[in-house]
């Protein structure tokens, strides 16, 4: 079965309009998942772009995603700032739920900022931790849905990307000295996607855990698979809004989106000094 694609004239179509809504020039995009997007709102001098105002671009249907482009300027370093994300559960195809990354390239952006709302799967991680994304489990894609699959426009990007590195390892050491630098833990560890939208099943969270992951999330992945197909620097990072733990009672997209409002300034203070620095 054939699956929705798009033309990178498309990619460019989108990235036009946006640059005809800002005088703005960035460099630096940033993700804010579930219960994370109050981090906008400290965006100076902002230009904000309804989803709905971009050609092809997907508008977000989950409570918590705001469905809001925030163009402007973060610790003197000029941003664009998604206020929440589509997902592939929502019934979006991959090649929608990445479109903004590659929106983002041909707006001249080369650093991606991606955070989300995740599980802890293990077992020392607590609700309001921050995660230092170190590598990801593509289960999603494993059984098939990959961003890539298709025809490869060699514009964008190779037909075989490498993901030996995919979260850049400079920038991950910058965000480890912010954290030192504010007094954050920082934990680290490796994400991996499912598909959702139910939440993990205790035989689930057992197994995931077996693999290596210590966090488990419904996003993220896809966006950074197409973010390095496209030579962008990635960054990414996880606030721990539930526990996966044995003993941790039923999870709820209520207990997600709190635990983001509650930890949301640590998130805030983090990225805004990577921004400063990078």
């Amino acid at each position: 079965m054939s699956e929705l694609q798009f033309t990178r004239q498309e990619y460019i179509k989108a990235a036009r309009v946006i640059h005809s809504r800002t005088q703005h020039q960035p460099r630096i995009g940033i993700i804010l998942g579930s219960g994370l997007d109050s981090l906008a709102d400290q965006v100076m001098h902002a230009d904000r772009i309804s989803y709905r105002d971009v050609p092809h671009f997907p508008a977000s249907t989950v409570h918590g995603h705001s469905g809001e482009l925030v163009i402007g300027k973060l610790s003197g370093a000029d941003v664009l700032m998604m206020r929440g994300r589509a997902h592939y559960y929502e019934g979006y195809a991959m090649a929608e739920t990445t479109l903004p990354i590659r929106v983002m390239r041909e707006l001249g952006i080369t650093t991606l900022i991606v955070t989300n709302a995740a599980g802890g799967v293990n077992e020392k991680f607590r609700v309001g931790d921050l995660m230092l994304i170190t590598d990801h489990i593509n289960l999603v894609g494993m059984t098939g849905l990959n961003p890539l699959r298709g025809p490869n426009d060699e514009t964008l990007g190779p037909r075989f990307p490498d993901m030996t590195a995919a979260y850049d390892p400079a920038l991950s050491d910058v965000a480890r000295a912010c954290a030192r630098d504010l007094k954050i833990e920082l934990r680290e560890g490796v994400y991996v996607m499912l598909a959702g939208p139910s939440f993990e099943s205790p035989a689930d969270v057992r197994f995931i855990r077996l693999i290596g992951a210590d966090a488990v999330g419904m996003s993220t992945v896809p966006e950074v698979i197409v973010a390095r197909h496209g030579a962008m620097r990635v960054l990414g990072l996880s606030l721990i809004s539930n526990s996966l733990a044995p003993s941790h009672a039923q999870v709820t997209h209520e207990e997600v989106l709190e635990a983001g409002k509650t930890a949301a300034p640590k998130m805030a203070q983090l990225i805004k000094a990577v921004v400063g620095k990078i």
